[in-house]
């Protein structure tokens, strides 16, 4: 099993989060293992799998006009393959609204891509 160094685990946090932010389905998957976990835990909401991931993102990208995520702290453990974000979103709505957010999330990493993703959001849930 390929394990990622210092580097390669935040480049992949941070590509996670630019292929949100572009709004690219495929290069946001592309970060996922097939049978990836993915739980928004202060919300109680959990998926399961490529396909419902999908719909994650399809249902994130039609709710915003925009999305950005930034100001990273990365936490980054290379021998167990995990990293833990601290980091501000901006989301603008259709109508131009924004919403302000502070969220961190956690992710286990095997053979360089996500198998469980752990994110804890204020204020309402965008991902749901």
């Amino acid at each position: 099993m390929r394990k990622l160094d210092t580097a390669a685990l935040q480049a992949l946090v941070e590509r996670y989060f630019a292929a949100v932010d572009r709004k690219d389905v495929p290069g946001t998957l592309a970060c996922f293992a097939p049978e990836a976990h993915f739980c928004i835990a202060n919300h109680g909401t959990h998926y399961h799998g490529l396909e419902e991931l999908r719909g994650m993102y399809e249902r994130l990208n039609a709710r915003y006009a925009r999305v950005w995520h930034g100001e990273f702290d990365h936490v980054l453990d290379v021998p167990t393959q995990r990293a833990a974000s601290r980091f501000r979103v901006e989301n603008t709505s259709l109508t131009g609204e924004k919403f302000h957010k502070n969220n961190c999330n956690f992710f286990r990493v095997e053979d360089g891509r996500f198998v469980e993703v752990f994110v804890y959001m204020s204020g309402e849930n965008s991902l749901g």
